[in-house]
């Protein structure tokens, strides 16, 4: 039985019968899969109007799209100089590595979980076997926790700038035009990121989701249970009956001297010069000094 949030609960597999299990919990390919769709998959815009004082030179409808992965600095837009043709911008940055980064933690997280969920399925006694799957688990799955961690505190850092190069405040100083008082410049619409937002928020649901599950995991490794001196590998043969015996024999006292044969308490019978027992209950022929008869010839 695999514990609430271990490898079983992250893959929605219970282990008894469905009309019994409770609700499982959300599995970890649906945050990855909301992860990536909402970074990867996203596009937007945002709307300028240029008015100069001469009305034909205007533009009052500037759109300007962008999107993953977020190569800023690729992305143009036509404006009107208000003396003449119109000149082409760029905005600003490149903030690709950060997105991309992310999104690849997510693919490979999914993949990672669906590949877990097959083991589980299908080679589940290999999986148990000696723990060496749930240590490998435990090993992949503290990997994903900290790339988890990092994409998705980059990915918060280059979303912010994002934000920033496409706030159409910002983007007014790169039009020339913008900066004669006789024209005039306004955003028309703001761009909606509130998308790429939720990314990042379920970028560190992930990195909750996975980081919890550790403690779950590593409780299957048997590594606790080794530290506490009471683990023992399910591969490893148990002692032959000789060697219990031998260790009885040796713990239990018969290899030890016989407190018979000891000279305290014990009965020592030793023959003396004159035929008698010496220092074991007899003492010159005679019994020893407790009130017994010292010679054969008293007792006569």
């Amino acid at each position: 039985m695999l514990p609430i949030l271990s490898l079983q609960s992250f893959f929605c597999i219970p282990s008894f019968p469905l009309s019994l299990s409770p609700p499982p919990p959300t599995p970890p390919q649906v945050f990855s899969i909301f992860a990536f769709a909402t970074c990867g998959g996203y596009s937007g815009k945002f709307e300028l109007s240029v008015e100069c004082k001469n009305r034909s030179e205007s533009d009052l409808s500037i759109e300007v799209e962008f999107g993953y992965p977020f190569r800023l600095h690729q992305v143009y837009f036509d404006v009107p100089t208000c003396r003449g043709p119109s000149e082409r911008l760029f905005l600003e940055g490149d903030y690709s590595s950060s997105a991309e980064f992310f999104v690849t933690i997510a693919v490979f997280s999914f993949l990672y979980s669906m590949a877990a969920m097959a083991v589980y399925f299908f080679l589940m006694e290999k999986y148990k076997e000696n723990n060496r799957g749930a240590q490998a688990d435990f090993i992949v799955t503290a990997v994903f926790t900290f790339m988890w961690l990092v994409s998705s505190s980059a990915w918060a850092r280059g979303l912010s700038n994002v934000k920033t190069a496409t706030d159409p405040d910002n983007v007014k100083t790169l039009i020339p035009a913008c900066d004669r008082e006789e024209n005039r410049c306004r955003e028309v619409a703001d761009p909606v990121v509130s998308g790429l937002s939720t990314s990042v928020m379920f970028g560190f649901l992930n990195l909750v989701l996975w980081g919890g599950n550790l403690w779950f995991i590593f409780k299957e490794t048997g590594w606790m249970a080794a530290f506490a001196g009471t683990y023992v590998p399910s591969g490893e043969k148990p002692p032959a009956p000789d060697a219990f015996g031998q260790q009885d024999f040796e713990q239990g006292g018969y290899g030890q001297q016989d407190p018979y044969a000891g000279s305290q308490g014990g009965y020592q019978p030793e023959y003396g010069q004159e035929g008698g027992y010496n220092e074991g209950g007899y003492n010159q022929g005679g019994y020893n000094q407790e009130g017994g008869p010292t010679s054969f010839s008293n007792q006569m």
